[in-house]
């Protein structure tokens, strides 16, 4: 993101949306594969007090950072950085489906709810990178 404000040549920008979109993309594959192994293969998390912490506080530091990147690109006008403020949220929507997964695997023993919750991430990923490479001025 650095490197797209450093210079605003219409080629510097299209390479920021694709690689934007790619990350949102991969991670979306990521989550896919490993909510789909997880459920396969039957695996039961353990409860981690820490990991629930942790996932607060990683969730929270999300939500205020893609605000901040949306607040600043809407300033700038910089689109790019606007983009980059939902692959941020995306961030932070993963970390909160992990925490609503891993909560209701420490308080009800639901050990599928994480690799479920997941899924909702993998459209959403999928999406927000199809969109950026949309948006990639050619």
């Amino acid at each position: 993101m650095v490197w797209q404000l450093k210079g605003v040549e219409k080629n510097r920008e299209s390479l920021a949306f694709k690689l934007i979109g790619t990350a949102s993309i991969a991670l979306a594959i990521y989550v896919l594969v490993q909510s789909v192994w997880t459920l396969l293969a039957n695996a039961h998390p353990a409860p981690s007090l820490l990991g629930i912490v942790w996932l607060v506080v990683t969730c929270a530091v999300m939500l205020l950072l893609a605000r901040g990147k949306l607040v600043t690109g809407r300033q700038l006008g910089n689109l790019v950085l606007t983009t980059e403020a939902r692959v941020t949220l995306i961030d932070a929507a993963l970390a909160g489906a992990v925490l609503i997964g891993v909560g209701l695997n420490t308080l009800v023993g639901w050990w599928w709810a994480d690799p479920l919750a997941g899924l909702v991430i993998v459209y959403y990923g999928l999406t927000e990178g199809r969109a950026a490479w949309k948006h990639a001025p050619t």
